[in-house]
C-alpha cells in the first residue's frame, strides 16, 4: 500500500509510503491520497486531516517514468490539487519536498516542517514548469520576489527561510514533523468544528479566488513546453545522471 490512513481520534492521517521512490508521485499514489481524502470529507466523526510522507521525506514530485495517473473525480490532480475540501489539512514535512511534492503542501492549510526539510520548485531543471499549480499558487504563499526566485532558478527553499517568510507555522527537530502536525490539528479540533470550516472557505476564497484562468494558463504554457525538444533533453538527462545540453528550441 503507497498511501496510509491512520486515526488519532477525530484527525485522519494520510501517509504517502513509496519511500524507495522517494514518494514519487504515481497512479496509485494519487487514488491513495483520493480516497483518504474522500474518507476525511464524507465521514462526519473527522475533522482535520495530516498529510505526511514519513519519517525520511515528503515526496520528490510527479513520477517522470510513469506521470501521477489520471485526475479523479473529485479531487483532481494526484487526487488532491483541485480538491474543493472543507476540512483544515495540515502538512507534516520531513526531508524534502519539490515540485508535485511542493504543489501538494500548498494546497494545505497549514505546515509544519522539520529543521531538514526543503522546498522547491525544480521543473526548469527539467525543460518544464510546476503544472500542478505551483505556478501561480506558490507567490501567494510567498513574497513575489522569492516565489520568482524559486521558479526561475529551481533551487530549494530551506525549512528555517520558509519559516521565517511565513509559509511555515511551526518548525520541529528532525523526526518531529508528524507529532506537531498533531498537536495543531489537536489544537483546531478543540474549537467548534462548523465554525472552523466557515472561517477557513472565507480565508481560502478571499486568498484563492476563482482558479478557472490561472488553470488555462498553466495548462497551456504545460502543453507548448512538452512540444520542445529541452523537455526531452531535461527529462533525459536526469535518467542519464548528467547535466542537461539546453538549445532554447
Amino acid at each position: 500500500m503507497t498511501v496510509e490512513r491512520t486515526r488519532h481520534g477525530r484527525v485522519l492521517v494520510v501517509t504517502m509510503a513509496r519511500e524507495d521512490k522517494r514518494n514519487a508521485l504515481n497512479a496509485e499514489v494519487s487514488a491513495g491520497i483520493d480516497g483518504a481524502m474522500n474518507e476525511l470529507e464524507d465521514d462526519p466523526e473527522l475533522w482535520c486531516g495530516v498529510l505526511t510522507g514519513g519519517r525520511l521525506m515528503f515526496s520528490a514530485g510527479a513520477d517522470l517514468a510513469t506521470g501521477p495517473g489520471e485526475p479523479t473525480g473529485r479531487g483532481g490532480l494526484v487526487g488532491l490539487i483541485q480538491r474543493q475540501r472543507t476540512k483544515p489539512l495540515v502538512a507534516a514535512v520531513e526531508g524534502m519536498a519539490l515540485g508535485g511534492g511542493l504543489e501538494l503542501v500548498l494546497c494545505c492549510d497549514l505546515v509544519v516542517a522539520s529543521r531538514t526539510a526543503v522546498f522547491g520548485l525544480p521543473e526548469a531543471k527539467r525543460g518544464l514548469m510546476p503544472a500542478f499549480g505551483g505556478a501561480f499558487r506558490i507567490s501567494r504563499a510567498l513574497p513575489l520576489n522569492v516565489a520568482r526566485e524559486m521558479l526561475l532558478t529551481a533551487e530549494p527553499l530551506t525549512a528555517e527561510r520558509a519559516e521565517r517568510l511565513g509559509f511555515v507555522n511551526l518548525l520541529t527537530v528532525p523526526g518531529g514533523a508528524l507529532r506537531g502536525a498533531l498537536a495543531l490539528a489537536d489544537k483546531i479540533c478543540s474549537n467548534a468544528p462548523l465554525a472552523v470550516r466557515e472561517a477557513l472557505a472565507v480565508v481560502n476564497h478571499e486568498v484563492n479566488g476563482d482558479e478557472a484562468v490561472s488553470w488555462r494558463r498553466s495548462d497551456d504554457a504545460h502543453a507548448r513546453l512538452l512540444e520542445t525538444s529541452d523537455v526531452q533533453e531535461g527529462v533525459g538527462a536526469f535518467f542519464e545522471h548528467r547535466p542537461p545540453r539546453w538549445t532554447g528550441a
